[in-house]
């Protein structure tokens, strides 16, 4: 018996369109890094870029569950003494929010940082991918 192994060249990508509407941020976060990394696929490989392309829309729209809005903060430091900054939720941009979000969803080395490159996120219903034909995707 062999193990098949999928080729680069069989990986079919898909585009999908998520409308980010009256949905939780933990759960909407998950469902995409899900089909982000290709676990939806049944031929999944662990060490390949099987993703799909997602395209969210209405990102200013989605939920946060108890007082994240007013509690939770982002950190970051600019690399120079006493550089710390914090924002809010409330402060910062909701794109950032989810992408932050996914993106720590997904593994931390050079397949999670090309596979968060397949994930676009706008703040209303326009974006600039209708070319392509995303799929609505419901979640």
């Amino acid at each position: 018996m062999r193990t098949l192994s999928i080729k680069k060249n069989e990986i079919k990508t898909d585009w999908y369109l998520v409308d980010a509407d009256n949905h939780t941020l933990g759960r909407l976060s998950s469902k995409i890094a899900h089909i982000l990394r290709g676990k939806n696929k049944v031929n999944y490989t662990p060490h390949m870029d099987m993703s799909d392309y997602i395209v969210v829309i209405n990102a200013d729209k989605i939920n946060l569950t108890g007082n994240k809005n007013k509690q939770k903060e982002y950190w970051h430091h600019t690399g120079f003494p006493g550089g710390g900054k914090v924002k809010s939720v409330e402060e910062s941009d909701s794109e950032f929010i989810l992408h932050n979000s996914v993106k720590g969803m997904l593994p931390h080395n050079k397949l999670g940082r090309k596979l968060i490159k397949h994930l676009k996120i706008y703040k209303d219903s326009i974006h600039p991918h209708e070319s392509q034909c995303p799929k609505k995707l419901e979640l």
